[in-house]
Order: C-alpha cells, then structure tokens, then sequence
C-alpha cells in the first residue's frame, strides 16, 4: 500500500471517529400553554443529513419559551411564564449530555411581566433577562450548582413612540452581550431606542451607564432582535413594525448606522412582523425572518469591507409565525420554529450561494419558539 494512500485511510479513519465521537443537541423553548404539558424539548441532531431524533422533553413550566445554554453546556436557563400578566419566571435545569435527560433546579421572579429574552455572560457567574411587557432588564447572579439567584438589578423603563397601538411603553424585546462581554445591547420596540450599558463583572450591580445610553431607530421601526457580524465590526438589528433591517457600525458602546434595507415583500403595511435574524458562520450570509402575512426567511449577501448588505432572495418558511430561527454548527443546515402552526422545519443551505431548500424533515408541536444548538464531546 502506498504512503499516499495509507495517509488517505487513516484521515478518512480519523474523521470518522471525530465525527462519531461529537453528540449535536437542539434544544426546544415553546408556549406550551400549560405547565403540565410538554415545554422544553431536546433532539440529538445528525449534522451529516439533518435529521433529528427525540431524545426528552421537560414540564413544570409556563411558557418556557426563550432558552439559552450556559458557557459549559450543563444548564439550560429559560425566560418562563410569558404572554402572562403576572410577573415572569427565569427557570434554571440541567442537562446531562450522557443520557440526555433534564432535570429542574430552581426558579426566581423575572423581575417583570412576559420575559422573552434570556442570555449569560461567558463567565457562567450572570444571566440578563428583557421583560417585554415589564418594560425592564434584570440581571441574575449563578451559583454553583447552576441555580439562578434573585436578581440583583432590576432597570425598569418609562418611554413611547409613535404607533400608539404598540408603542405606548417600552417593550424590551432582547439582551445581548457585545462580541467582548463588556456591554449590553437591549432592542427596545416601545420606544424605537437600542439601549446600551456597559456590563462591570466584578460588581454587585453589573450594568454600568455609559456616555451613549441609547441609539434611536426611526419612528415607528420597532427594534426586536440583533445580530454581531463575526469580525466584530458591524451589528445588525431587525425591525419588527418597519419591516427593515439596519446595520451599524460598532465600536465600544456606539452604533453608527450605515445602512437600512427592507425585510418583507407587501407594500403598505403598517406591522409587518419581523422576528429573527443571525449569521452564517462563515458572515457571508445574513438571515431574517417576517412573520405575518408573508412567514418568509430573507436571505442576504454581506459585505465585509464596509457593512453593506444586499438582499439576493427570500423562501417561505414551511409554516406560520416563524419566530425564531437556528443555523447548526457546521453552517450546513437553517432551523424554522413556526409558532403558530406548531412545526420546525429544516432547511439545507447552500455554504456558497446562502440559498435554502427544504429537506423534508420536520418536527411538530405545541408553540416552537426557540432553537439553540450545542456541541458536546463524547
């Protein structure tokens, strides 16, 4: 046998046992609408052809229906208790990569009516939370163990805009951390402002004021979600009512607006329903997702040089309300949660064009809200 074909083998052999050696979980947030039923759900998910196999689901909560996954993969924490007029629930479990299995460790107030956000800082010491219809962000401390503390800072807002029938309040739709952990970006759609702090660690009260407390958007847009561009330069932000997406560019606690392109199809339209938007790994491509009437995935081409995006085409989503979407690890496949009509839907994406198509594999049940992939070692 030759070298040649000796060294063939063993990458082929090498690869192989890689592959078999990594377990890919998708991880499920809904509105289950009845905390004895099924609100969390988890799939092992075959990163060679999409496919998705059930391997547990979770009850005991309201709502669950944001989740996000701590920095080592052992807890899921999840925004609970939303679309409720009481206050919100931030619920912590763990997850047991072995077997599967989830298990419920505690829960604290969110400091807030309807949370809809949820995100942890890298060092596995904090959690911040956006109550929607609370108009306030929250911050928890973690302990060990992965149980969420009581919040140790609670910023509520007093804010309007424009459209009366939405916009009456501020309504914190998202908390993100910038690419370096220093600051907090919070879309808020109530009053067409991305609030901005700067996120102090080592103290009691992490989120620190800073010389830009806010960027204003235009009247009437709606901020709802953000998205970071890998190199850390720009950030892009879907708005929810206008229907647009607009970039920034980014540095320390300022955006600086460059760009704004349109996220929907129908002319005239005074709520166009916007939802999502992310990534591809790589950053050549940018996703954005328009509930609605149109439940369509917008597909974007990104230039890096300057921030500019153009939009090259758009696909329906396979379902209705699509709030929520997910790019797996190996930038190969897109995940759809379609609310309403109660199914995920797994696109194939094209790595060199961004183009999707569907693969025929779904799943269904009650208010998919959120998706989240992690990658665990065998």
């Amino acid at each position: 046998m030759s070298h040649k074909l000796s060294f063939l083998l063993i990458s082929i052999l090498l690869s192989t046992y890689f592959a078999s050696a990594q377990k890919t979980y998708l991880f499920v947030g809904s509105y289950n609408e009845n905390k004895d039923s099924s609100g969390i759900y988890v799939y092992r998910f075959d990163p060679a052809n999409g496919q998705l196999q059930p391997v547990t689901t979770a009850k005991g909560m309201l709502n669950p229906s944001y989740l996000t996954i701590s920095e080592d993969g052992n807890y899921i924490y999840t925004a609970a208790q939303s679309k409720k007029k009481d206050d919100g629930r931030i619920g912590s479990y763990v997850f047991d990569r072995k077997n599967g299995s989830v298990g419920f460790i505690n829960e604290q107030s969110s400091g807030g009516a309807n949370p809809v956000y949820v995100t942890g800082h890298k060092n596995g010491q904090w959690l911040v939370n956006g109550n929607y219809s609370g108009s306030s962000i929250s911050v928890f401390p973690l302990n060990d163990g992965g149980s969420v503390g009581a919040a140790k800072q609670v910023i509520p807002f007093v804010d309007s805009s424009v459209m009366k029938s939405r916009q009456k309040q501020s309504h914190i739709h998202a908390v993100f951390f910038s690419p370096d952990f220093r600051y907090i970006f919070s879309p808020d759609l109530g009053a067409d402002k991305i609030r901005g702090y700067r996120f102090d660690e080592q103290q009691d009260e992490p989120l620190r004021t800073t010389d830009r407390p806010f960027t204003r958007t235009a009247p009437g847009s709606g901020p709802r979600h953000m998205a970071f561009h890998p190199n850390g330069k720009y950030v892009y932000s879907i708005e929810e009512m206008s229907g647009t997406v607009t970039a920034y560019k980014y540095a320390a606690d300022k955006l600086d607006s460059i760009q704004t392109i349109t996220a929907h199809v129908a002319e005239g339209v005074t709520d166009y329903g916007s939802a999502d938007i992310h990534f591809s790994p790589d950053g050549r491509f940018l996703y954005a997702t328009t509930r609605g009437k149109e439940n369509l995935i917008f597909t974007y081409s990104v230039n890096a040089r300057n921030g500019r995006i153009k939009l090259i085409g758009s696909e329906g989503t396979g379902g209705n309300h699509p709030r929520n979407f997910v790019i797996d690890p190996t930038g190969k496949f897109l995940l759809v949660a379609n609310m309403i009509s109660g199914n995920v839907v797994v696109f194939e994406r094209n790595m060199k064009t961004g183009k999707l198509r569907k693969t025929g594999t779904e799943l269904t049940m009650k208010g998919p809200s959120c998706l989240k992939f992690r990658e665990y070692a065998d």
